[in-house]
């Protein structure tokens, strides 16, 4: 479940940017953040079935949720990189992945992440970063739903698979390039 020592006060981050996968082997990468675990929330089936969720009838979003040491990586960092490594401006989409449960998402765990999360999009709108408008939903965090074990870590655990190379390698290797200060380990990483 991707685990590692945090230096003090450890903070939570819930995002959905398309496929769980995707997002959780790059936040992974990084420096500060201490667990990462694929899951789903913000529909109204308790404790959804990844079956169930790919349906489309929970409301769900297949999210990650991020421990990170903020005296390390900051939300707004995470949220930078988010915007970088996903299309936020696809509604209910990332690449062939459609659906309500590939919705671009925050889920805030307190006002300070709201305020945060609607500043950086606003922000990245006043700069037209996108030809078409950020469509990511900024909504209070409900419940957050652990998804099944064989979902946490599955690139570092399927690295050959053919998803894993053709959709999540291309995003990694994106985040190592453009966010090579803030990898966990750095110089073990080709940029």
């Amino acid at each position: 479940m991707n685990e590692v020592k945090s230096s003090g006060q450890s903070e939570t981050a819930t995002l959905g940017g398309g496929c769980f996968w995707c997002l959780e082997a790059a936040y992974a990468e990084l420096n500060g953040v201490v667990k990462v675990e694929s899951g789903y929330a913000g529909g109204e089936a308790p404790n959804p079935t990844y079956r169930q969720v790919c349906s489309g009838a929970t409301g769900h979003a297949e999210v990650v949720q991020i421990t990170f040491d903020p005296a390390v990586i900051a939300f707004g960092d995470l949220l930078n990189i988010f915007f970088t490594i996903h299309d936020p401006t696809t509604l209910n989409r990332q690449g062939a992945d459609v659906g309500t449960q590939y919705r671009s998402v925050i889920f805030y765990h307190n006002e300070a992440q709201r305020r945060e999360a609607q500043s950086i999009i606003r922000e990245l709108e006043e700069r037209k970063v996108w030809k078409n408008p950020i469509v990511t939903e900024v909504g209070p965090l409900g419940t957050f739903y652990r998804a099944e074990d064989y979902h946490q870590e599955y690139f570092s655990r399927n690295p050959d698979q053919r998803y894993c190379q053709a959709v999540i390698a291309p995003k990694v290797a994106k985040l190592r390039k453009m966010y090579m200060d803030k990898l966990k380990n750095a110089h073990t990483h080709p940029s």
